[in-house]
């Protein structure tokens, strides 16, 4: 894409298959090239090399000059702007794309498909509503519906549920999850969300500048990030500064000097003696306790309780160890005042080690 003369790479060497019936995400934060990624597939993009491919139908190559545009593609589309027809009806909106597409359905076959959609993103009661009188959230339930009917081969959803209230989108998050399990559709979804990315997924692709950075199922992207941006981008995570100072490659396990003191971490990447990394860990996997533990354990400290946030279910602890303030997930019965000495314990196995980036 060019900008004043200048090529702006918004997406490059990006690469990915979403098996059939799967839910492939594409994650990452504004301006790293996920919606361009999404927009070339769809057909509202021409990238300037690579091919696209779907059902073994290529829609795109440049090699062999083939550009299927978008309205030959028969994929369903979801964009942030619902861009539902304000003088139809929900019903009437719903089944507009059965009435213009290339299959000629009977009035009988229309209802059927337009009921059932509207039944799955529950707005089947209001089938005969002016589309201007929903509320957001039913309009962007309408503009999925929409998409759906026509039983598309691949389904394209960007940022869908963004304009959403937080517990409408998280309603919505178990709906559209539903529905995609349920009727099986291949989809790619852009998200800046993380939360959204791990609740709907199949698999997630990281993005970042025009890249993938790693691809993977929500687990391994949250519990085995394979860089400090995917770590920090994914979820809340803890970086401890450190150094390596010794390793037992028949353990597959190293010591490292930190900021907090030693740790016992696994060896995961190939790292040398003296090297500068980070040792990662989720709050959740911070163990606080009162009392000392016992005197076996490997990667205990003690430090000061600097802060305390609590979330309901859970409640924040910050904890300071030395200088580094680091933030612990616990359950709410942790009654340890601000100001009071802690105990901190890290199971190795938790411990994710990094490469140092620049």
């Amino acid at each position: 894409m060019s900008d004043k003369g200048v090529v702006v790479k918004a997406a490059q060497d990006v690469s990915f298959e979403v098996p059939e019936g799967q839910l492939f995400t594409l994650l990452g934060p504004s301006g790293c090239g996920k919606t361009t990624t999404l927009r070339s597939i769809a057909g509202l993009e021409k990238p300037t090399e690579g091919v696209i491919t779907v059902s073994g139908t290529t829609v795109y190559s440049s090699a062999h000059k083939v550009f299927v545009p978008p309205n030959k593609r028969g994929f369903g589309m979801v964009f942030q702007s619902y861009a539902i027809w304000p003088h139809m009806t929900v019903f009437q909106n719903a089944s507009f794309p059965l009435e213009v597409g290339q299959k000629n359905y009977s009035r009988k076959e229309i209802e059927t498909k337009v009921m059932r959609v509207l039944e799955s993103v529950e707005l089947a009661q209001y089938a005969d509503r002016d589309a201007t009188r929903l509320s957001g959230g039913q309009q962007q339930r309408l503009a999925l519906a929409r998409a759906l009917v026509m039983e598309p081969k691949l389904l394209l959803l960007d940022e869908p549920l963004s304009n959403l209230d937080a517990k409408l989108r998280e309603k919505m998050r178990f709906e559209l999850k539903k529905i995609q399990r349920e009727l099986g559709i291949t989809t790619i979804y852009v998200t800046h969300d993380q939360s959204e990315a791990l609740a709907l997924s199949h698999e997630i692709a990281v993005m970042r500048n025009g890249r993938i950075m790693q691809v993977g199922t929500p687990r391994q992207i949250y519990e085995t990030p394979n860089s400090e941006f995917v770590a920090d981008f994914v979820g809340t995570i803890n970086f401890i500064k450190a150094t390596v100072r010794s390793i037992d490659s028949a353990a597959n396990a190293m010591v490292v000097d930190s900021e907090i003191g030693t740790i016992q971490v696994p060896m995961i990447n190939d790292f040398k003696v003296g090297e500068e990394v980070q040792v990662c860990i989720r709050p959740e996997d911070v163990h606080l306790s009162d009392s000392t533990p016992p005197v076996n354990h490997t990667n205990h400290y003690l430090g000061t309780v600097f802060a305390k946030i609590f979330l309901g279910d859970v409640l924040d602890f910050q904890v300071q160890v030395n200088e580094k303030v680091m933030l612990a997930r616990v359950h709410p019965s942790q009654k340890t005042p601000v100001g009071a000495p802690i105990h901190i314990v890290l199971d190795p196995s938790d411990c994710i080690v990094l490469k140092k980036e620049n």
